[in-house]
């Protein structure tokens, strides 16, 4: 009898620990969906924070971006029937504040969806179309006549017989979908060294085109710099006061300091670069940047009657209109290394 009662009181002290246990394993499992449902919690509310900044910078970006472009028109707009004086001085207004409104669509790239980006970008390009013809409108730039012809272009002439004669005094060509009024430069020429003087140039419009295998120096302050269908050329050229447009260009060396540069088409090109905006390719494979590194003996004045900055240079802040990913480089150009950096320009 009393091994019996002993059996039994070993057995409910036994179930009492089974039971305890369980009872511990239940709470357990119940403070770990606890702590589940807060984890989750937390992150849903995460979530939608980020969602919610996102969108404030969104709508920060749209709101800020449309009263800057919209004030630049309005600055266009009131050019009309303005005297000289101080249509040059609006002028110059809204340039500035075109590149200011540039350098806020890059800075913005990183939150930005690649729609809303696109959308940007083509309004942006086309208040810088419409800045452009402001201008050629209401300052065209005056006519400029040669008096004598240079000793490089005597001898291009001499040396490409069955070329036509380069591009000297008043033409039109067709760059980037719209006739430009050429005034100075050099076309349909190969094998040649080419050099335009700071007197000829006198702040035109420069337009390189349909150069082959040709060595080109421009000196002076260019007003714009052209440049389209060029191979295995290599093109210094002095401080440019506004932009390097450059269109279908390959294998080639290119040296210059500007305000601003777009580069469509080009493949396979170094640039030595001097820039105070930032630098801008699209369609382009293969293209390298370095500071600029050309000198001659009157590059300082040159700079000077170009206005740009000599100690402000984003020679290697570049935005590639074809690359949208977040935080990841661009395949499309690199730094040239230092070691590989051309020093010598007169060979």
């Amino acid at each position: 009898m009393c091994d019996n009662m002993d059996a039994t009181a070993e057995v409910s002290q036994e179930n009492g620990f089974t039971g305890e246990s369980s009872a511990v394993r239940i709470q357990e499992r119940l403070q770990k969906r606890h702590q589940e449902r807060i984890e989750d919690a937390e992150r849903r509310r995460e979530a939608k924070e980020s969602q919610s900044v996102a969108e404030e910078k969104g709508d920060y970006f749209f709101s800020t971006f449309n009263r800057e472009r919209e004030s630049i028109e309005e600055l266009l707009s009131s050019c009309s029937g303005a005297d000289k004086a101080t249509l040059t001085q609006k002028l110059e207004e809204a340039t500035a504040k075109t590149l200011q409104l540039q350098k806020f669509l890059s800075d913005s790239t990183l939150f930005l969806k690649q729609y809303d980006l696109r959308q940007a970008q083509a309004a942006l390009q086309k208040l810088q179309t419409s800045l452009a013809e402001v201008r050629e409108e209401r300052l065209p730039k005056k006519k400029f006549a040669f008096k004598a012809r240079t000793k490089a272009t005597e001898k291009a002439s001499t040396l490409v017989t069955d070329a036509p004669k380069p591009a000297v005094g008043s033409a039109s060509t067709e760059v980037d979908g719209s006739a430009l009024s050429v005034k100075c430069g050099f076309s349909n020429m190969n094998d040649v060294s080419l050099t335009k003087t700071a007197e000829e140039i006198q702040k035109q419009d420069v337009l390189l085109s349909h150069l082959t295998n040709c060595k080109v120096h421009l000196f002076g302050s260019p007003s714009t710099l052209h440049l389209k269908h060029i191979d295995r050329c290599e093109i210094l050229c002095g401080p440019v006061s506004s932009s390097v447009f450059i269109d279908e260009c390959k294998n080639s060396t290119l040296a210059f300091p500007c305000q601003q540069l777009r580069t469509h088409n080009t493949t396979d090109t170094q640039v030595y670069l001097h820039v105070t905006s930032r630098a801008i390719i699209e369609d382009c494979r293969g293209v390298s940047f370095a500071p600029f590194s050309w000198s001659y003996p009157t590059l300082e004045e040159d700079f000077a009657v170009s206005g740009l900055d000599q100690n402000l240079n984003n020679w290697d802040q570049v935005d590639d209109f074809n690359w949208l990913a977040a935080g990841t480089p661009s395949p499309n150009w690199t730094v040239i290394p230092e070691a590989d950096r051309k020093t010598n320009w007169d060979s």
